[in-house]
């Protein structure tokens, strides 16, 4: 399938979709910038799922007039308040949100948005009593989860619940059989507090892919690397052990949102999977294209 590289670059947050076809000739490419109006961004946004030749129907979901942060929010987010469904009969699962631990606010409309989209869309709700993100949560599709501790367990979610607790509702509302919890996400995820979506993702039932870190001068070295020794240690939800593939280098780039420079990390695990392509984040390292190959 296609390749499609989302790109942070050092002097402002771009978003670059690149999609590499298979016919011969250059790849056709639209950037989005968090400067630009809702307007723009959607435009662009037409523009390259156009390009994709459909593979991968978008809807956008808007709302008031939106602040220069949660252009952000509208762009890259949108997995974290939306709806999820079952695996039998199409039912949307409306869990709480009180984004990432009341960081950003205000945030009632996002908080609606899964309840609201569902049922424009036609769709039945059930409104499920317990704060959950999408990018808090990777499965495998038979059976399996895998979270991490610190934002799962994070006192600003739900900090009522027990691990136990915890597992019990996600077996309910989503049919997990097992739940594997990985310590720690990303040292420098602050926004939301070590999400899975940054460090893990199944490759297919069984075969985790985890982000790593080759330099022992980082925090992540260890984090991750202790990450992978529990993932290596796994069974899945057939008593399988879980074989993880791991990809070593961890870039790190600088943007600047209007405050000065600040340093990020940009994970490639941060991949989005669509039909018949990758969307993977990039900042020009050195490692890119291998990473991606």
């Amino acid at each position: 399938g296609d390749v499609l590289q989302w790109r942070q670059d050092s002097v402002q947050r771009t978003v670059v979709v690149k999609a590499l076809s298979n016919q011969r000739g250059p790849a056709p490419v639209a950037q989005v910038l968090y400067g630009e109006t809702p307007e723009s961004i959607k435009t662009r946004l037409a523009a390259a799922d156009a390009r994709r030749q459909g593979t991968e129907p978008a809807t956008s979901i808007e709302q008031g007039r939106p602040t220069k942060r949660n252009r952000r929010e509208l762009v890259d987010w949108q997995r974290c308040s939306a709806s999820l469904d079952d695996a039998g009969e199409r039912v949307a699962t409306d869990w709480k949100f009180n984004s990432w631990g009341q960081k950003f606010l205000p945030y009632a409309d996002d908080a609606a948005a899964a309840e609201r989209f569902a049922t424009s869309a036609g769709h039945p709700v059930r409104s499920i009593d317990m704060v959950l993100e999408g990018g808090s949560i990777t499965g495998d599709g038979d059976g399996t989860l895998v979270t991490t501790v610190q934002s799962m367990m994070h006192p600003n979610r739900n900090p009522t619940m027990t691990q136990i607790e915890i597992e019990a509702m996600l077996r309910t509302e989503l049919g997990t059989e097992r739940t594997i919890w990985l310590p720690h996400g990303l040292a420098l995820d602050d926004d939301t507090d070590g999400h899975v979506d940054n460090i893990a993702a199944f490759a297919g039932p069984g075969r985790l892919v985890l982000q790593g870190c080759d330099d022992p001068d980082e925090p992540d070295w260890l984090r991750l690397g202790v990450d992978r020794r529990v993932a290596q240690g796994a069974l899945d939800a057939r008593g399988r052990a879980l074989d993880v593939v791991t990809l070593p280098v961890l870039p790190f780039s600088e943007v600047d949102r209007g405050d000065g420079p600040e340093r990020v990390v940009v994970p490639y695990l941060n991949y989005y999977l669509g039909n018949g392509f990758v969307l993977v984040p990039t900042c020009g390292h050195a490692a890119d294209a291998d990473m991606v190959a």
